[in-house]
């Protein structure tokens, strides 16, 4: 029995007790039946959860808490009531009321282990749900100014950004990433300088970028211009730069996310705002709708309006744009592109730009964290030997993606930066990453999976597979934790997307696996899948290949959501 099923059948008990309640509250008034308004319940108004505490059952509704004064009942007496009629229930073993209206249910083995069958027969659709179906959403992350390599900021939210694509788009969001270049402006003209310097053999530019990259890529641009730079002006030969230079540091950019198991559908680049006059459009926008003034030679937005501290220059008096024009602009071009949901990743270092982002928002006339919705990433650092990685090997000042891929591998590197909540920074083990032990998080859900394989080969070399399924039969306490444990996938996944949260996927395969382990690891092997000696085989052990392959496939699909493989050994 799956969660919806036990939920339909639930709300069809608290629908017929709740109409009987009622009615009787109307005779009593002398009003009949039709002398109290209609009640309408939906699924959502009978939720269960996994109680904390498995001696408490398989599932627990606050369903009768949540009704009790919308029909004039004392909680507790009401959730007597449903549960009464809910333990009929085919597949529930018993319904028992706890606390002040507390409902929780057992299912019987057969009706709990019939998940196993579902979840092999699903397969990589298992987890998936209908939360966002059909939801345009515009996902926007990394976003690194073209100027050196992705730091460690960029490389976290290149692992968040890419999970939370893929679990949104699991609960049926179409998703758009989209990666925002910002080349323009003065950062690129710091670029290209120093990339000059590095060419003629001269320090740095104060202001400049360091590092063997900028050497490596004014070397490049040399190599790839066609002619002879050197023959060139200064100024010329800067614009040489600032042009191939951007380019080369984009085509790097790009092929190390996509390294790293990162793709975008959209490269959208800051300068066609203001090259197609997107950001001219949008100022004449919110001008109509009477939120922009001119004030000391300046273009003003009434950001003050909407609960920004002060209001914000869009142009400045000397016909320069201010940075949040470029913002506008693209925020417009999104929302006209169809985009319902705006998603942006931001380090912490923009926590106080927030404000006259949302207030932006409602100037276009939407609705601010539902329109433009923004996160906030913490800071990462490596550690290693116990103490921190400082500096990176090329870029000089800064460490990269590419040192900590380098040092653990693609896949333990996106596990690392996935599993935690982005709200808190994060400090990166690089000795613990590197452990084939159960120390290392990512190691141990990685062996769960291929230990699932390895057994699945030997229950195929022993004669053992999966002609016959017997649920009735999956009754020791490890095999019950085990499919509790799966059940809860679904709505890890949903809420993971609800809450914007990947990590919460990451640590549910941990909790998983950790499952699984304990099951093959029974000490007397009475949970073996395989026959013993000369044994034969039964239903028993076909049934529990049930359970190790659903617990294969679900391992596999949530590894999956996090970007991460699932190897078939190790």
């Amino acid at each position: 029995m799956t969660p919806a099923d036990l939920s339909a059948a639930l709300l069809d008990i608290v629908t017929t007790v709740v109409d009987r309640r009622r009615e009787g509250q109307g005779d009593a008034q002398g009003e009949g039946a039709g002398g109290t308004a209609v009640l309408t319940l939906t699924v959502d108004d009978v939720p269960l959860e996994r109680p904390k505490n498995r001696d408490h059952g398989d599932w627990s509704s606050n369903v009768a808490m949540r009704l009790a004064k919308r029909v004039g009942a004392n909680p507790r007496e009401l959730a007597t009531e449903i549960a009464d009629a809910a333990a009929g229930i085919d597949g529930v073993a018993s319904a028992e009321v706890a606390g002040p209206g507390f409902i929780n249910f057992r299912l019987d083995a057969a009706a709990a282990g019939q998940l196993a069958k579902t979840i092999v027969e699903s397969g990589e659709a298992y987890g998936r749900g209908h939360l966002y179906d059909g939801l345009l959403v515009n996902l926007e992350f990394v976003s690194a100014n073209p100027t050196g390599p992705i730091h460690l900021g960029g490389a976290r939210w290149a692992a968040v950004g890419d999970s939370l694509a893929r679990i949104l788009q699991a609960e049926g969001a179409d998703v758009t990433r989209e990666y925002y270049f910002n080349d323009h402006g003065s950062q690129i003209d710091r670029f290209a300088r120093s990339l000059l310097a590095a060419y003629l053999g001269e320090p740095t530019p104060e202001d400049g970028y360091g590092g063997d990259y900028i050497a490596e890529i004014a070397a490049a641009v040399d190599a790839e211009y066609d002619g002879d730079l050197s023959t060139l002006p200064r100024e010329q030969q800067q614009e040489v730069f600032r042009s191939l230079g951007t380019q080369r540091m984009f085509a790097e950019i790009k092929d190390r996310l996509h390294s790293f198991g990162v793709d975008f559908d959209v490269y959208f680049h800051e300068d066609s705002l203001h090259a197609s006059g997107a950001v001219e459009r949008a100022i004449e926008r919110l001008r109509e709708q009477g939120h922009v003034f001119e004030e000391d030679g300046a273009i003003w937005l009434r950001t003050t309006d909407f609960g920004d501290d002060r209001d914000r220059v869009i142009i400045r008096s000397n016909g320069e744009p201010a940075y949040i024009s470029g913002d506008i602009g693209y925020y417009l071009d999104k929302r006209e592109r169809g985009f319902e949901q705006n998603i942006i990743m931001l380090g912490a270092d923009h926590h106080g730009y927030v404000g006259r982002l949302m207030a932006m928002v409602e100037a276009f006339g939407d609705v601010p964290n539902v329109n433009l919705q923004i996160l906030i990433g913490q800071l990462v650092n490596l550690v290693k030997d116990g103490e921190p990685v400082k500096m990176s090997k090329r870029a000089g000042t800064i460490v990269t993606l590419d040192d900590l891929v380098d040092a653990v591998g693609v896949d333990a590197a996106r596990y690392a930066l996935v599993r935690s909540s982005t709200d808190s920074q994060l400090d990166i083990d690089l000795d613990l990453l590197a452990k084939r032990s159960n120390e290392n998080p990512v190691f141990y859900v990685q062996y769960a999976h291929a230990r699932t394989r390895s057994v699945a080969a030997n229950a195929t070399a022993a004669g053992v597979d999966l002609s016959s399924f017997a649920p009735e039969l999956l009754t020791h306490e490890t095999e019950a934790a085990l499919l509790g444990g799966l059940q809860e996938f679904p709505r890890i996944v949903a809420q993971a997307a609800e809450l914007r949260e990947p990590h919460r996927v990451a640590r549910y395969v941990e909790e998983l696996a950790g499952l699984y382990h304990a099951w093959y690891g029974v000490r007397d092997g009475s949970t073996r899948i395989l026959p013993h000696g000369e044994e034969p085989v039964t239903d028993l052990h076909r049934t529990r290949l049930w359970l190790n392959e659903a617990t294969s496939q679900v391992i596999r699909n949530g590894l999956g959501l996090v970007g991460v493989s699932a190897p078939e050994r190790m």
